[in-house]
């Protein structure tokens, strides 16, 4: 009632007077309904419904479809022709297959009038976003019919506060645009740890000075003059001074890092929540499709909505409006009886059907059930038969989970003949290709005579993918695992030759075995491993395995959009940030199929060695430890482009764990790191019984003769400074140590 009276003084506001007189009927039929003077019936909810589109048009003038001042005139005398009769009359009035008694009238009439008042919500906040002020001035005037009591007495600044679950239009751009940033931000608070850190070896570093000078102070106090002593004394107190203030900052920097990086993970964690909205958003309309297409079908339903306030990621939100439609339609067309039918088979006459929304095991679950006539699975394999899409011995072996997929396969349809609502195969495809494009499954669970419930299992969000990390010619790369069937650590003994091609056995039949390293574009990978990584992708009738240098585990990842300058990148379809502020690619996998099937088709697929390949011939491999990312990755190319394997390490402990995990033939590194310098990498890596044989390059910009010094009593084999560096030096350097890339 509100609602209308709001629209009632927007619609005066403007001038438009078609609106005023549409929403003032409407307004009173919802004041005699809440007075006991109207008995709402399903007529009743009918001419409403017709005001509610009345209104859409009167807000839409220059629309094709304009109203005419006819039109509302016959709305108004429909309705007060109506309004005047008596209720029990107003009874009489509804069509055939309306409720009987008047506890089913009273049921009907609920359902409707929160159909009805919904809709006319929505109506009301879209029509009168522009006119909210003027809109409360009019409700307060006294020309207007009064408000009931508890509502004339309520304060003005309630009408004035602000709604804090009101929504907000803001472009998709601008959130991924935050999210990026704050993913950022989460990335660069994380960098605060190893500083630290390394403040923290300072300090200790300081604190062993300060004994050394007290050492030193005892044992030329004997020996120097008062004056003397006296100076070193206060250098003495100095350093102590030095240390304690040291320490008091190390302990600001460390809380500062702790709140830091708390609030970066809180702006990361709501950046990421702004991008879902509640269930209900998306199902306003779903009410009046369905009542108009139950009556036009003669069939009395009761709809319900369970978990409006479900959480969905925008863009599956939008994705979902026209498969659940499609199910609503399918379910009323196929599934639902007539009245006459479900008294028959002992149901009460009125069906239910059911949209819920929940989140189960970090699965978005959409289900539409209802409980009606249910799929006749004897009707459905004879129609697999007669359209021809398997024989009739075929069809005999199949299960009844297998036969219902049929539903599921474009053209198909149980119904002889076309329809304006179904028989053309559409609607269920249309759900499956939806689903199937978010990565999700859809599951049909069917009771023959008790009803069907269709359930789409979709990921939570488009912005957050748990994926398998793979290491592709020295490079990140990211499978989304709802495209993973497998992976494999396969012995080259097992890679046959068929056709022409290399296959390995997987689930007892071979399956192609394809190279990431031809697909991506990299270079070819080291052939030493015993083994060979494989991801398998596909599905049944397509299946690959995809050959990778190795795994490097799982992650959730955040995606982040391409630049929309760069267009379709092949094979990729995003890209993400990891902790430690490195990319890495998402591989777009239906892509990488597309992309393996043109391969086949052309002849030109790469091969994998196999064990009787592999030969003395191994790629030396140099650790390159450089925490800028613009020289770590210059030497990187630089050396894979000459053949060398290369692995690299943002700083002295990644560097140093690489080393205790992995052989390497050189180690590359600068001095001036965070956690641990190359000069404390150097000395433990020749302290190492088992790594002081690997040869050391220093490559930093301190050229000073003292800097080299200190470089080379730590016991590195060679000292390059970057002032005097280009391509051909550290090549000619690393040659030098050892040798040609291949032996």
């Amino acid at each position: 009632m509100r609602a209308a009276h709001s629209l009632k003084g927007a619609a005066r506001i403007v001038g438009l007077q078609d609106g005023v007189d549409i929403a003032h009927l409407m307004e009173e039929r919802f004041v005699a309904a809440q007075r006991g003077e109207l008995t709402l019936s399903g007529s009743h909810i009918d001419e409403l419904l017709r005001g509610v589109d009345l209104l859409l048009r009167v807000g839409e003038p220059n629309s094709t479809d304009s109203i005419t001042r006819a039109e509302i005139d016959a709305f108004v005398a429909g309705s007060s022709s109506d309004y005047v009769e008596n209720t029990s009359a107003s009874i009489a009035l509804l069509p055939d297959g309306a409720p009987d008694t008047a506890e089913d009238q009273d049921q009907l009439a609920d359902a409707t009038l929160r159909t009805a008042l919904a809709m006319l919500g929505a109506d009301a906040a879209s029509l009168a976003a522009n006119a909210d002020d003027a809109a409360h001035v009019v409700e307060n005037a006294a020309t207007q019919t009064p408000a009931p009591a508890s509502e004339a007495h309520r304060p003005a600044s309630a009408y004035a506060a602000r709604d804090p679950n009101r929504m907000l239009r803001v472009r998709a751009d601008n959130l991924d645009r935050l999210l990026s940033l704050s993913g950022e931000s989460l990335v660069e608070s994380r960098w605060l740890k190893p500083f630290a850190e390394s403040m923290l070896r300072m300090k200790r570093t300081q604190r062993a000075a300060t004994r050394a000078l007290d050492t030193f102070y005892e044992t030329l106090a004997q020996s120097l003059d008062p004056q003397a002593l006296a100076a070193l004394d206060e250098v003495r107190q100095t350093l102590g001074n030095m240390q304690q203030l040291l320490g008091t900052r190390i302990d600001e920097l460390d809380r500062f890092d702790r709140r830091s990086t708390n609030l970066a993970q809180q702006l990361y964690d709501e950046a990421l929540q702004c991008r879902m909205r509640p269930f209900g958003d998306a199902t306003g309309a779903y009410p009046r499709i369905v009542r108009d297409l139950a009556r036009s079908l003669g069939k009395r339903v009761r709809f319900s909505i369970v978990g409006e306030a479900t959480q969905v990621d925008r863009d599956i939100l939008d994705m979902l409006d026209a498969p659940l439609g499609h199910l609503l339609r399918n379910a009323l067309d196929h599934g639902v009886e007539t009245p006459e039918q479900r008294i028959a088979r002992g149901k009460p006459a009125e069906a239910s059907l059911t949209l819920e929304a929940r989140h189960s095991a970090g699965k978005l679950l959409i289900s539409v059930s209802d409980d009606g006539a249910g799929i006749d699975l004897e009707g459905l394999r004879a129609a697999v038969v007669q359209r021809r899409f398997a024989d009739e011995a075929t069809t005999a072996r199949l299960s009844d989970q297998e036969l219902l997929e049929f539903l599921l396969l474009p053209g198909f349809s149980m119904r002889e003949h076309v329809t304006d609502v179904s028989g053309r195969g559409v609607g269920l495809d249309a759900v499956h290709e939806m689903v199937k494009a978010v990565r999700g499954t859809v599951r049909i669970f069917n009771e023959p005579g008790q009803g069907v419930r269709f359930v789409l299992q979709l990921p939570l969000t488009l912005s957050v993918i748990r994926s398998l990390l793979v290491q592709v010619g020295g490079e990140a790369y990211a499978f989304p695992l709802a495209h993973v069937r497998r992976t494999l650590e396969l012995a080259r003994g097992d890679i046959d030759m068929l056709e022409g091609q290399q296959h390995f056995p997987f689930e007892g039949r071979p399956v192609g075995l394809v190279t990431a390293h031809q697909l991506l574009g990299t270079h070819a990978p080291d052939e030493t491993r015993a083994g060979v990584a494989v991801v398998v992708i596909g599905d049944e009738r397509e299946t690959y395995g995809v050959a990778v240098d190795r795994f490097l585990g799982e992650r959730m990842l955040v995606v982040q959009p391409l630049d929309s300058r760069l267009g379709k990148v092949k094979d990729i379809a995003a890209a993400a940030l990891m902790e430690n502020g490195d990319a890495v690619l998402i591989v777009d996998v239906e892509d990488l199929l597309r992309s393996v099937d043109k391969l086949v088709r052309g002849g030109q697929l790469d091969k994998v060695r196999r064990a009787q390949d592999v030969t003395a011939r191994q790629r030396k491999h140099v650790l390159v430890v450089e925490d800028s990312l613009t020289v770590r990755e210059l030497e990187r190319k630089l050396l894979e482009k000459r053949g060398y394997t290369v692995t690299v390490a943002v700083d002295g402990m990644d560097g140093w764990n690489a080393l205790r995990s992995t052989h390497f033939d050189l180690v590359v590194t600068d001095i001036d790191m965070p956690r641990m310098d190359g000069i404390e990498l150097v000395t433990l890596i020749k302290r190492d019984t088992l790594l002081k044989t690997i040869p050391v390059m220093i490559v930093s910009y301190k050229d000073r003769d003292e800097d080299r010094r200190r470089g080379l009593d730590a016991g590195a084999d060679y000292y390059l400074a970057k002032g005097s560096f280009h391509d051909e030096a550290l090549l000619d350097a690393v040659h030098d140590l050892i040798g040609e890339a291949q032996t």
